[in-house]
C-alpha cells in the first residue's frame, strides 16, 4: 500500500532536516519532532499543521500541501529562532525531495515569522511551505 502523499512529504522533510549537520548542530542534536516529548530540550523543531487539497487536472491526479514547521527557542530574544528558520528555509525551498510513492512537483517557501510565545519564556518561529505532489505511477505512465 502506498503511503499518503502528506505522510510521504512529512517523512521526506524530516529526513532532510534531521540529515543536516548544520541544523542539528544549531539544535544540539536531532530535535525535530512530530509530537515532542514533554521534556524536550530547547531549541527544537516540530512538524506542525498540514493541509492537503485536491490539485488534480482533467488528466492528472495531484495534491497541494501546506506544511507548517514550528521552531521553539528559549535563548532569550528572537535571534536563535530567526537563524533556525533561515537554516530550514535554505534546506527546503525549491529542493527536490524523494517521496515514497509520490513525486514532488515543487516545494516553495511561503512565509515565516518569529515572536515571543505567550508563556513569556519561549520564542516561537513559524515557517510555512507549499508543495505539489503527484502519484509516482502518474509520472511513470
Amino acid at each position: 500500500m502506498t503511503a499518503s502523499p502528506a505522510w510521504s512529504l512529512q517523512t521526506a522533510i524530516y529526513e532532510t532536516l534531521s540529515g543536516s549537520s548544520g541544523l542539528t548542530d544549531m539544535l544540539g542534536g536531532i530535535r525535530i519532532y512530530d509530537d515532542p516529548p514533554q521534556s524536550a530540550a530547547f531549541p527544537f523543531v516540530t512538524i506542525g499543521e498540514s493541509s492537503v487539497v485536491d490539485w488534480s487536472t482533467g488528466t492528472e491526479d495531484g495534491a497541494e500541501h501546506l506544511v507548517t514547521l514550528h521552531v521553539w527557542s528559549r535563548a532569550g530574544g528572537k535571534k536563535q529562532g530567526h537563524e533556525i528558520v533561515e537554516a530550514i528555509r535554505a534546506l527546503l525551498h525549491d529542493r527536490a525531495l524523494m517521496l515514497d510513492g509520490h513525486v514532488l512537483v515543487n516545494l516553495r517557501y511561503q512565509f515565516s515569522e518569529t515572536r515571543q510565545d505567550p508563556d513569556g519564556e519561549s520564542y516561537h518561529g513559524i515557517v510555512r511551505y507549499r508543495a505539489v505532489t503527484e502519484p509516482a505511477a502518474a509520472i511513470a505512465a
